[in-house]
C-alpha cells in the first residue's frame, strides 16, 4: 500500500519544484529579456499555469490512478500514437528540467566558493544529481517530508531578501529609480513574449502534484488544492523577487545566468551574510527541485513502462519504497548530458517545447472527456472558457521558442513518430482506419 501524501505535503513538493526553477534560476533571465516587463511577463504565465493546473486537477479526478500526469489523460483520452508522442516529450521535457535546476545548484555554489571556471557549476550539478538520485531511490514518503522543511526555509530566506530590496531601494532619495531605467530592446509586447516563452518553465513544477495524485490524501480533490496553493503562492513570490531585484539593480544590468540573487546582492554591496544566507537557500531551492524533477520524470516513464509504450525495463518498481527505481537512473543520466547542450537559456527553451506540447493536450484532453460525459469530482471552471483560452495560449507560446528549442522539439516529434510505427509495423499490430466526414 502506497504511502499517503498529506495535502500540506503535495503542496510543499510542487512548490519546492516551482521555486527552485525559477525564482533562483530564471528570474534574472527574464529582466534581461524584458526589463521591468518581466513582472508582466510572470504574472501572465502564472495565469495560464494556473488554469493548466485545474484542468489537471479535473483530469487527475477522472483518472486519480494514473501517475502520469499530462501523457497519462492524452493516452487515455487519444490512444496509443499520441499517447507515445506527448508522453516521451513530457518525459524529456522534465529530465531536462533536472540539469537547469541542478546547473543553477552549481553556479550558486560556485559564486559561494569563489570558483569563477565555467567547469565548477556543471561539475557541481553533476554531483548533485548523483546524490539525490540516491535520495530519491529512498521512497517518495522520505522525499516529501525534507521536502516540505526545505520550501519553509526557502520561503523564509526569500522573504528576507524581499524585505532587505525594500530597506535598500527607499533609504534612497528615489527609490524606484531603477525601475525608471529600460535598454529599449527590452520594452513592449513582444519582450514580455519572449520572457514569457522562456519562464514558462519556471512554473512547471505544479505538475509534478499531478503525478501523485493516487498517494494524496483526498485523491483528486487534494491534489487539486496542493496545485491551487502552489500556483497562487508561487505567483506571489515571484512577482515580489523579480521586483525586489529591479530595485537593487537596474534592469538592464541584469545578464542571462543561472545566479540572479547572488549578482544583485553583490552588485548593490549587500552585507556578506545575506549574501551567504541567500546563497545556502539557492542551493537549498535548486536542490529539492532537482528532487522533483527526478520524481515526476521517473514516474512518468514508469507509466508508460506499464502502459507498454517502453521496453519491460523501465517498469522497474520498489512497491515497499513506491519508486520507480530504474526510471530515477535514467532521468539522471539525461539530466547530466543535457548540461552540456549550452547555457541557461538554451536548456530551459528546449525543455519547454515538451512541457507545452504535453499542457496543449491536458486541455484538448478535458474537452474530449467533457464530450463523452466523464464525471470528474472537481470541474475546471467556467468551462469551456478557461481551456480554450489556455489552448490558445499554448499554441502562442510554442510557436514563440527560439529556434534551437522548436527545431530540437520538431525533430523530436518527428523521429517518435517514425519510431512508433516502425515498432508497430515490427510487432505486426492491426491498423485502425476511421472515416472522419459523413
Amino acid at each position: 500500500m502506497p504511502n499517503k501524501i498529506s495535502v500540506v505535503l503535495a503542496t510543499a513538493i510542487g512548490l519546492g519544484a516551482i521555486i527552485g526553477a525559477g525564482i533562483f534560476v530564471l528570474s534574472g533571465t527574464a529582466i534581461a529579456l524584458a526589463g521591468r516587463n518581466a513582472l508582466i511577463a510572470f504574472l501572465l504565465v502564472g495565469i495560464v499555469a494556473l488554469i493548466v493546473g485545474l484542468e489537471l486537477s479535473e483530469l487527475g479526478s477522472i483518472m486519480p490512478r494514473l501517475s502520469g500526469a499530462s501523457y497519462s489523460y492524452a493516452y487515455k483520452a487519444f490512444g496509443s500514437e499520441l499517447g507515445f508522442i506527448t508522453g516521451i516529450l513530457f518525459y524529456f521535457s522534465y529530465a531536462t528540467g533536472i540539469s537547469v535546476v541542478a546547473l543553477g545548484f552549481g553556479s550558486y555554489l560556485s559564486s559561494l566558493l569563489g570558483f569563477g571556471s565555467a567547469a565548477f557549476p556543471i561539475a557541481f550539478a553533476m554531483l548533485l544529481i548523483f546524490v539525490l538520485s540516491l535520495v530519491n531511490i529512498l521512497g517518495i514518503k522520505k522525499a516529501a517530508k525534507a521536502d516540505f522543511a526545505l520550501v519553509v526555509v526557502k520561503i523564509a530566506i526569500l522573504a528576507i531578501f524581499i524585505a532587505f530590496a525594500f530597506i535598500v531601494a527607499f533609504s534612497m532619495k528615489a527609490p524606484l529609480i531603477n525601475l525608471e531605467t529600460i535598454a529599449p530592446a527590452s520594452s513592449g509586447l513582444a519582450a514580455i513574449f519572449e520572457a514569457s516563452v522562456v519562464i514558462f518553465f519556471a512554473y512547471s513544477g505544479f505538475q509534478t502534484i499531478s503525478t501523485l495524485t493516487k498517494n494524496i490524501e483526498g485523491g483528486s480533490r487534494g491534489a487539486a488544492r496542493a496545485i491551487i496553493a502552489a500556483v497562487l503562492i508561487s505567483i506571489v513570490l515571484y512577482v515580489l523577487v523579480v521586483f525586489g531585484l529591479m530595485l537593487l539593480l537596474p534592469a538592464s544590468h541584469y545578464t542571462i545566468s543561472a545566479d540572479p540573487l547572488s549578482s544583485a546582492l553583490q552588485a548593490s554591496n549587500a552585507p556578506y551574510w545575506l549574501f551567504i544566507l541567500v546563497g545556502i537557500g539557492a542551493l537549498i531551492a535548486t536542490a529539492s527541485a532537482t528532487l522533483a524533477y527526478l520524481l515526476s520524470s521517473s514516474r512518468t516513464l514508469h507509466q508508460m513502462g506499464t502502459d507498454k509504450l517502453l521496453p519491460k525495463f523501465t517498469r522497474a518498481y520498489d512497491r515497499k519504497r513506491d519508486v520507480a527505481t530504474n526510471g530515477v537512473i535514467i532521468s539522471a543520466v539525461i539530466g547530466v548530458i543535457m548540461l552540456f547542450s549550452g547555457n541557461i537559456y538554451v536548456i530551459a527553451a528546449i525543455s519547454n517545447f515538451g512541457l507545452l506540447f504535453s499542457y496543449l493536450m491536458a486541455s484538448f484532453s478535458v474537452l474530449h472527456f467533457r464530450r463523452k460525459n466523464a464525471a470528474p469530482s472537481f470541474k475546471t471552471p467556467f468551462y469551456p472558457y478557461l481551456p480554450i483560452i489556455a489552448i490558445v495560449a499554448l499554441m502562442a507560446f510554442l510557436i514563440g521558442l527560439p529556434k534551437e528549442a522548436l527545431l530540437i522539439g520538431m525533430g523530436l516529434i518527428i523521429t517518435l513518430i517514425m519510431v512508433y510505427y516502425t515498432l508497430r509495423e515490427y510487432e505486426n499490430k492491426k491498423v485502425v482506419t476511421i472515416r472522419l466526414f459523413k
